[in-house]
């Protein structure tokens, strides 16, 4: 069974920058670097959505509104999951959720696709004020 653990979020002013992180417990690291991961986001009374998304060979994909901004990252001798945000936006503002799919599937598989994951975090809640 993975968890996941999310942690780097916070109130920031617009124009801001945060680094979130996600930890993956419950699996060998052998097996955490087959998983393709992804950050997806949500705000209340709205759908979860993807954000970024990261194959295990390490290719990522981005929504369009956080392209050129996000950049997703990923550590599989730590069994950790990084997002990093630049240029925040008001709209930013979010619970943000980190979320392992299915291990094994092809090297360059990603998506930001909601049900395309088996495990999430509880969330990190991102403000961002304008």
């Amino acid at each position: 069974q993975v968890q996941l653990v999310e942690s780097g979020g916070d109130s920031v002013q617009s124009g801001g920058s945060l680094r979130l992180s996600c930890a993956a417990s419950g699996i060998s690291g052998a097996t955490y670097k087959t998983y393709f991961m992804g950050w997806f986001r949500q705000v209340p009374g709205k759908e979860r959505d993807g954000v970024a998304t990261i194959s295990s060979d390490g290719t990522p994909n981005y929504a369009y509104s956080t392209k050129d901004r996000f950049t997703i990252s990923r550590d599989n001798l730590k069994n950790t999951l990084d997002l990093q945000m630049n240029s925040l936006k008001p709209e930013d503002t979010a619970m943000y959720y980190c979320a392992a799919g299915l291990p094994y599937r092809a090297p360059s598989y990603r998506s930001l696709r909601e049900r395309d994951y088996e495990y999430w975090g509880q969330g990190t809640q991102v403000s961002v004020s304008s």
